[in-house]
């Protein structure tokens, strides 16, 4: 507020002061600190990618399973009593399941590259597989997975 020349009465200013807008900001600044900190972006990138790698062994098993089922329970080679990766090195897994039991071998999130889908080139899912010496079940585990999780799919 300030008085008009005369002394007699008082008069309004328009606008905000720049004291007023900079505490706005400042306010502005903490709200934004605090919801970026609850929302965690990194986390949530890392929680997606994890699901993503739960859903794709359990499709590798279930795949597995299926082949089994049409092959009177004899397994895909390449699938032993210790633990391999699910790759044209390891345990080559592309031929005997896509496109049959697949429409496409899944990657790892944390791999370049989409699904696999040629089996003629070289490969890497990400995944291992593994068969159990005593009981025979068939795990399938995603090795690389974040927050120190554990993704493994046994049956």
């Amino acid at each position: 507020m300030k008085f008009n020349k005369k002394g007699l009465g008082l008069r309004f200013s328009k606008g905000f002061t720049l004291i007023e807008i900079l505490v706005v900001i400042g306010i502005l600044a903490i709200l934004f600190a605090i919801a970026l900190v609850a929302i965690n972006p990194a986390r949530q990138f890392s929680q997606a990618n994890n699901t993503k790698r739960g859903s794709d062994t359990l499709q590798i098993l279930n795949a597995i399973g299926q082949y089994m089922a049409d092959n009177k329970g004899v397994l895909p080679t390449g699938i032993t009593t210790s633990s391999q990766n699910i790759a044209n090195t390891g345990a080559d897994l592309c031929t005997a399941l896509t496109p049959r039991y697949l429409a496409a071998l899944p990657r790892d999130p944390s791999l370049a590259g989409g699904d696999i889908t040629n089996c003629a080139a070289a490969y890497d899912t990400g995944y291992t597989v593994v068969q159990g010496g005593s009981d025979n079940r068939i795990t399938v585990s995603a090795p690389s997975a974040e927050l120190g999780a554990t993704i493994t799919v046994t049956r």
